[in-house]
């Protein structure tokens, strides 16, 4: 990345692709919007093709993830599904490339392995960030489809990582009877400092007594024998990447009201969310230009 970034393509994704653009623009950088074509007829007039994005651009941003099983583009905005030529891969290859998932993009798009590929979902920074939305959205979501107020709620965190420590917080700042379940002894004693529950994930074969259940491990903890020992009234809701840690065809035989939430900072907080991609971006120029 030897020469200076002025012009960023964004090509595809959602309403954080958006804010992305708008944040970008009020960092002093110029914005080529590529996939949009849908929102031509909602006042937005700096709309381009791919081509242009891929061409005139001094490097490129993908949104989270990159591509869709299909091999498109994932944009949702897009008039038509979007994939790369072998002529915008090779120009894609001679400039930064930003992108989520980017395992995703090289099976999809193999031109693209050994270009200047940057995955900005991979890094540490960006999840930290992204747990915030993404804790605030699981409380909305529980406001919405919790029939009791979370003041005075009994819940249950299923793991300890950056979205379950922040979601513990959230829950017990608005006054939730917190319990945590994790794995490690060391979580086991900072849950007590913090004033919360503590149960050990391991050995989790009852869940009963909670009003709210929030699952972050992306591994199948509440499986049918585990479920057959929850309270069928409870609002459980699966945070995990896929493929989740919830049994839903279970869950819902045994009428427990579970729920999969995918994607929360893009739909709960994509001004944040966008702000964070730019965030984590620039990080990754100022490392690579030390």
């Amino acid at each position: 990345m030897s020469q200076p970034i002025k012009t960023f393509g964004i090509i595809g994704g959602d309403k954080r692709q958006l804010f992305l653009a708008q944040s970008l623009l009020n960092s002093g950088c110029n914005v080529i919007l590529a996939g949009f074509g849908k929102l031509r007829d909602r006042g937005f007039d700096n709309l381009s093709g791919v081509e242009a994005a891929v061409l005139y651009s001094d490097a490129v941003i993908l949104p989270l993830p990159c591509v869709r099983a299909d091999k498109s583009v994932n944009a949702p905005f897009a008039a038509r599904s979007i994939f790369f030529s072998e002529a915008e891969q090779r120009a894609l290859r001679e400039k930064p490339l930003f992108a989520a998932m980017s395992d995703r993009l090289v099976r999809a798009y193999p031109l693209l392995d050994g270009g200047q590929l940057y995955d900005y979902a991979a890094r540490e920074d960006f999840a930290i960030l992204n747990a915030v939305p993404t804790a605030e959205g699981a409380v909305e979501l529980a406001m919405q489809h919790y029939e009791g107020t979370v003041f005075g709620s009994r819940s249950l965190v299923v793991g300890f990582g950056r979205i379950g420590r922040l979601l513990a917080k959230m829950l017990h700042a608005l006054g939730s009877d917190v319990t945590v379940s994790a794995r490690k002894p060391s979580d086991f004693a900072y849950i007590e400092a913090l004033g919360y529950r503590v149960k050990n994930t391991q050995t989790l074969t009852l869940a009963r007594g909670y009003d709210l259940i929030f699952n972050t491990v992306p591994s199948m903890i509440f499986d049918e024998a585990l479920l057959k020992n929850t309270d069928p009234a409870v609002l459980l809701i699966d945070l995990a990447s896929l493929p989740g840690g919830v049994d839903f065809e279970s869950a819902h035989r045994l009428g427990i009201d579970a729920r999969r939430a995918l994607a929360l900072p893009g739909k709960c907080a994509p001004k944040t969310a966008g702000e964070i991609i730019k965030k984590t971006v620039f990080s990754i120029i100022e490392e690579v230009n030390r």
